[in-house]
């Protein structure tokens, strides 16, 4: 199919929607759950601090990268038309609605919905005399050591604020004397103290921390006079990657830069609305921050991501059901997992539905303790600190195995925890690599060697999640264990390519890896969907993914709506693309999920003109992941997993609690704004669907179990 469509200029801007402002919007409908009566309270707790917490991230990594182009003096725009002032300028136009709204729900939901349940946020001086005494001997006995108060004046210059950290700002002076003092208190929230303070065991009263430190301050500046001491935050910039073509070692490369993160540029101040103008600017310009553009004033609470505090209390009438995902059905205890792989050939995953611990963790395990088992190979993102897959690596290498695992030293805030997973598993004899040089390793493949009957046979899983026992139990992510020759050499070669970097010419037969292949595959299967088809054998795609920014995939996905393909997209976040444009993409119709799981899955399917593809992986149709990362996605070719896909697909594009549907305009709209309460969601009919496969295994082992003993009973007689 040409690149160019008569009468359609697919560079017109109009076409796409910013990044940066698409991500805000996917924040808002994080907010809504916040606000969304019909749930949980405490499960509306958690949701505002997700967006909470989200926003932080979007300072530190989106406007601090925008920032760092302004200051390169970048005038380049996006293919949206906009600068990166331009961007930031639009950003913060948006936040500012967001932040009204956000205070509005933190608002109601903190100190009116809370306090209905019995969850009373208050102020110090709201306690009785008694409680008041009993706060501040808790104070005394278990903050006061913690803190320490810092001058600011010609002797003791203006003093480092660390990232995301709450702060008092606190002006004093001697009694009977005019002159004023400048002090800095930090709020150790997180350094052994909760931000939510219980004033006795016996209720649910809590005051906030910087609330008692505020109310205990003769006891840090004793014999002073408190003029006033106003709250304050900063966000850093975490873009501070430096040039690892040029780097000796990598290790000491990534210590470096995350020593230098901690004194990253600062790119938000948060301060409360009764700070004073002067103490306003005088900390913007200690920070180098543009007041009017740069500082937030804040009516709600400062670093809501501290309200996991509370989501953590021991009130289940207040949450969600806890799930508890069922044993994988065909992965009984009673057998050797790789025999049970060995005569499925595909075995399809759906977590949280299914469990990750009796799964990927049970196959780990195995090829741990497994005689048979010659050596494992891994890619390792993000994982837990004390995950037993760390326990069963190392067990592995113990036991005499090969064991290589190729760790992604840039997984973004998580750097440090994966430095010292490296260093411990190479202490236990494991070789630790840490990927091609410029690329993140953000596949998600597991390879183990086994000497089977008839020789060395290869066994692989292939993800789309994380490596991590405790994230698999809040991410919707699909897997899969593969028993294939093909397959298990295209794996080889994958890691072959991460542990030595040397790609000049590898034969892959099934997996499409990124950077070298993925993406020309993607493009030439979305142009082969417009090719074949006709209004006998109409064409279709449907892509599951986080986010959808490549240009390029965009552009060849309204090629394709254009020539008559229907367009189906379940984007969680980011979206360039826009449906409903006449004459371009009519055909294309976007869907985000949001629900109690964070959906996480990626899944590509072509029609290809009734020759089905599916394909999973860790890719998202993303710039970063199709041409700077180590990518791989893996085709689903058993019938009954692909039904088990179209199904998963089926149930999230037919949503009708959490799915929400983007406009024309870059709007996005609720599909059921008001579902009845318990409906279930299509992320509640997977649970239920999981349950389902598992009794329906049961039965049919039962009966087969009858069969067997009346065969047996048969014979006898």
């Amino acid at each position: 199919m040409g690149s160019n469509v008569p009468g359609i200029d697919f560079n017109n801007p109009s076409l796409y929607q910013n990044r940066e402002l698409s991500w805000l919007k996917f924040n808002d409908r994080v907010l809504y759950q916040a606000k969304n009566k019909k749930s949980p309270l405490l499960e509306r707790v958690k949701f505002l601090a997700i967006s909470g917490s989200n926003m932080d991230e979007f300072y530190m990594k989106r406007i601090g990268g925008l920032k760092q182009q302004v200051i390169a003096g970048i005038l380049k725009t996006t293919v949206d038309g906009l600068t990166p002032q331009q961007q930031i300028d639009a950003c913060h136009q948006y936040i500012d609605t967001y932040q009204s709204e956000k205070e509005r729900v933190a608002k109601d939901l903190l100190f009116n919905d809370l306090s209905k349940a019995g969850i009373e946020i208050l102020k110090c001086n709201q306690l009785t005399g008694e409680e008041q005494e009993q706060i501040r001997e808790q104070f005394y006995d278990n903050i006061f050591p913690l803190i320490t108060p810092q001058s600011i004046d010609p002797a003791h210059p203006f003093p480092f604020i660390s990232n995301l950290s709450l702060n008092l700002f606190v002006t004093l002076r001697y009694p009977d004397e005019q002159d004023i003092s400048l002090a800095r208190v930090k709020v150790p929230v997180g350094s052994g103290a909760d931000r939510f303070q219980r004033v006795n065991p016996h209720d649910l009263k809590f005051v906030l921390l910087e609330d008692l430190i505020e109310n205990n301050l003769d006891l840090l500046f004793p014999g002073m006079e408190i003029v006033s001491c106003e709250l304050f935050r900063v966000t850093r910039n975490a873009n501070t990657s430096k040039d690892e073509e040029h780097a000796d070692d990598l290790l000491e490369l990534i210590e470096t830069t995350l020593k230098y993160r901690r004194v990253a540029p600062i790119v938000r101040l948060q301060v409360v609305p009764d700070m004073s103008t002067l103490h306003r600017g005088q900390l913007a310009a200690e920070m180098g921050l543009d007041e009017k553009k740069d500082v937030a004033v804040s009516r709600c609470l400062l670093g809501l991501r501290d309200l996991w505090e509370l989501y953590r209390l021991e009130m289940p009438e207040l949450k969600e059901v806890n799930h508890l995902p069922i044993d994988h059905p065909l992965l009984t205890k009673e057998r050797n997992i790789f025999h049970t792989i060995r005569e499925h050939k595909e075995i399809l995953l759906q977590h949280p539905y299914e469990s990750f611990a009796t799964s990927v963790g049970r196959f780990l395990y195995e090829a741990a303790t497994d005689p048979k088992v010659r050596g494992i190979k891994m890619t390792l993102y993000r994982t837990d600190p004390d995950s037993e897959i760390i326990n069963y690596l190392i067990r592995a290498a113990q036991n005499g195995k090969q064991v290589a695992v190729v760790v992604e030293l840039k997984a973004s805030f998580d750097e440090q925890a994966n430095i010292k997973l490296a260093s411990r598993m190479e202490e236990a004899g494991i070789h630790v690599t840490y990927g091609v040089v410029g690329l993140k390793t953000h596949a998600k493949v597991i390879l183990v060697i086994r000497q089977d009957f008839k020789g060395l046979r290869r066994y692989v899983h292939i993800g789309t999640g994380n490596y991590h026992p405790v994230t698999s139990r809040l991410y919707s992510d699909i897997g899969i264990f593969i028993y294939n020759k093909d397959v298990g050499r295209d794996a080889t070669e994958l890691f072959n390519y991460l542990t030595t970097g040397f790609s000049p010419k590898r034969d892959y037969k099934k997996l499409l890896p990124a950077p070298k292949i993925l993406k020309k595959t993607l493009i030439d299967k979305i142009g082969r969907e417009a090719a074949c088809h006709s209004k006998n054998h109409p064409g279709l795609i449907r892509f599951k993914m986080n986010a959808l920014e490549d240009v390029d995939i965009v552009k060849a996905l309204y090629r394709a709506a254009h020539a008559g393909v229907k367009v189906e997209l379940l984007v969680r976040d980011s979206c360039r693309i826009l449906p409903g444009i006449p004459g371009v993409s009519e055909n294309v119709r976007v869907i985000s999920i949001v629900g109690r799981f964070l959906e996480h899955a990626r899944i590509y399917y072509f029609h290809n003109n009734g020759n089905e593809e599916f394909f999973i992986g860790s890719a998202d149709a993303m710039k970063r992941n199709l041409e700077f990362r180590v990518e791989a996605l893996v085709p689903v070719e058993k019938e009954s997993l692909r039904e088990q896909l179209r199904e998963f697909m089926e149930l999230q594009l037919h949503d009708k609690v959490g799915a929400w549907e983007l406009q024309a305009d870059g709007s996005y709209q609720s599909v059921n704004p008001n579902p009845r309460k318990g409906a279930a969601s299509c992320q509640d009919k997977l649970i239920k669907l999981a349950e389902k496969r598992q009794h329906e295994v049961q039965r049919l082992r039962k009966r087969k179990s009858r069969q067997k003993g009346d065969v047996t009973l048969k014979k006898k007689s």
